[in-house]
């Protein structure tokens, strides 16, 4: 595990997942969203996304949590890890309100400078018909690719807290 990426609905907890992945693992975490969005949302020409990545998967290991479909096959392609939380979009939909509580004129530490925390239609929108309009594209890349690549499936917050568990009992063991 040297270059992993993670996929998910907003809400799943790639983020969170990812900032706890790179702590036992000691790699480095690239939020998408951080990188992507611009102050006041600005959002980043799909050129300059493909630009970026290309220079970010070019690295000896790394971490990337975000989906980004239109450039999601350049990390695909170049992680040897892909982890995919595919939690009910209930779940997904009450992170989401939650987060937008708790951030409520703030920043996320996984979000740009100058994006405080905000909640629109359109997003909720993707957040609610994620599992039948992105899920199953997603399913087919990945069913494509499980013969070259670790595919790790988590279906719930037990599942990824097992997850990180299991991840630090083998840190643990390698030292």
């Amino acid at each position: 595990m040297k270059k992993i990426m993670l996929i998910g609905s907003g809400g799943s907890g790639k983020s969170s997942l990812a900032r706890q992945l790179g702590n036992i693992l000691g790699i480095k975490v690239y939020h998408l969203d951080a990188i992507f969005w611009k102050p006041g949302w600005v959002g980043t020409p799909k050129e300059e996304q493909r630009k970026v990545q290309e220079e970010l998967i070019s690295r000896e290991n790394w971490i990337i949590d975000g989906n980004y479909g239109g450039t999601i096959d350049i990390r695909l392609q170049s992680a040897d890890t892909i982890i995919f939380i595919d939690l009910s979009k209930w779940l997904c939909l009450y992170r989401v309100l939650k987060r937008r509580i708790q951030y409520h004129k703030k920043n996320r530490i996984d979000m740009a400078e100058g994006c405080e925390e905000r909640l629109d239609l359109q997003f909720l929108k993707w957040v609610w018909e994620y599992p039948e309009k992105q899920k199953p594209k997603i399913l087919e890349k990945l069913h494509r690719l499980s013969q070259e690549k670790e595919i790790i499936i988590l279906g719930s917050p037990k599942a990824a807290r097992q997850f990180i568990e299991k991840m630090k009992s083998l840190k643990l063991t390698q030292n």
